[in-house]
């Protein structure tokens, strides 16, 4: 009796309320029920340059292919999960959407003549798990004072949960006092995106991991670097020639990780002093790269100035070819001039930081974190751990 009034009621014109359906056929569970249909299939494979370049096709992670057999655990029809975007990095955010099977959602941001920032959210986040993707790129404070206002405006919605998404966390560099009188500009900036009501961040290649302990809220540091591994395994290059190098002394916990994954490569480090600001002089190196491909490993690329003079003196050296490698490519000027100068065979980035097209040039590699993320993120919502095989390589704490 239940299954043919059940049937009844399907086929009716009328509309049916989730209370009378419950009533109809008990034994299932309303949200087996409901189900939101599933958006076009993913368009981007992780580590694929998302504009076309010069440069050959990569390979691209198994352990993140839309294929996953990971993918079959978790229920993508929830509708408690929504994705919004802000201005700094749209591209990116909606290659996240596609991968997970969802749209992202409806918002309203403008800025007023005096320039102040309006948000309004276009549906209803009653009650969902919220996640903000907004890297603070420049204009760094632009876009960060349009995340905290995306915050504010969901907590203010009723959201139950809201992670702000930040790929690139700018002010990271201020992590420290290295003179007096001096601000420590991250702990602010922390301190700001808790208090405007963010529960967890989502985070990729902090500049230093002490920066998640600014946090009074949960962290998840995701790592860039398999991208970059996995791209770098399909070139081409015998293992006994790879030198992984370190731009400066204080990257050489990340270039030993680094070089471990590449068939545990040597390592050498360029000792440089800097006189100020974005200004630095390369003074020796420590290490043998004669005759040897040397990957360059930082997390960002800003004005270039170290990785640049670091690269011209692996050529005096005798490296027989230069690749750098950089999560975050900030870009800031004259980097496009220094990196496009001839001293790189590639400069190998992710879109963690949109990169406009004015600013590519032949040797220039975007690859997607876009799965990375997107992962990331259904696990985050599905309260399922991050660090299981296939994924436990991913790096993510």
């Amino acid at each position: 009796m239940a299954s043919s009034s059940l049937l009844w009621l399907c086929s009716s014109n009328a509309l049916i309320s989730p209370a009378t359906l419950l009533k109809a056929h008990p034994r299932f569970p309303i949200r087996q029920r409901f189900r939101c249909s599933l958006v076009e299939p993913l368009k981007f494979e992780n580590g694929k340059p998302h504009f076309p370049l010069l440069t050959s096709g990569p390979a691209f992670p198994t352990f993140l292919s839309p294929n996953s057999h990971f993918q079959n655990d978790i229920n993508k029809h929830d509708t408690r999960l929504r994705i919004f975007s802000g201005t700094a990095n749209p591209a990116l955010a909606q290659e996240i959407a596609c991968y997970m099977g969802l749209e992202l959602g409806k918002i309203k941001i403008k800025r007023f003549a005096d320039g102040e920032i309006y948000v309004q959210l276009q549906e209803s986040v009653r009650g969902c798990d919220v996640f903000l993707v907004q890297p603070t790129c420049p204009p760094a404070n632009e876009n960060l004072m349009e995340l905290l206002i995306m915050i504010d405006a969901c907590r203010r919605a009723s959201a139950k949960n809201i992670t702000a998404v930040i790929p690139y966390f700018g002010y990271a560099r201020a992590d420290r006092k290295t003179q007096g009188r001096e601000s420590i500009a991250a702990k602010l900036v922390a301190n700001l995106i808790t208090e405007a009501g963010a529960n967890r961040v989502l985070a990729c290649d902090l500049h230093s991991g002490q920066s998640m302990g600014y946090f009074d809220i949960p962290v998840d540091h995701v790592y860039g670097q398999p991208v970059i591994l996995d791209y770098l395994a399909s070139k081409t290059i015998c293992s006994d020639d790879l030198v992984v190098v370190s731009p400066d002394v204080g990257g050489v916990a990340r270039a030993r990780a680094f070089a471990k994954k590449l068939s545990d490569a040597p390592l050498a480090i360029v000792d440089k002093r800097r006189h100020g600001h974005n200004v630095a002089e390369v003074m020796n190196l420590i290490g043998d790269v004669k005759g040897k491909v040397a990957v360059m490993v930082d997390d960002m690329i800003d004005t270039a100035g170290t990785i640049a003079k670091g690269a011209a003196l692996l050529h005096q050296e005798g490296a027989r070819e230069v690749y750098a490698c950089s999560t975050h490519a900030v870009f800031s000027p004259p980097a496009i001039e220094r990196l496009s100068s001839g001293l790189f065979q590639e400069v190998i980035i992710t879109n963690t930081i949109p990169v406009s097209e004015q600013n590519y040039f032949p040797q220039l590699t975007v690859l997607s974190v876009a799965n990375l993320l997107g992962e990331t993120i259904w696990r985050v919502h599905d309260d399922c751990s991050v660090r299981f095989e296939p994924y436990a390589t991913l790096g993510i704490d």
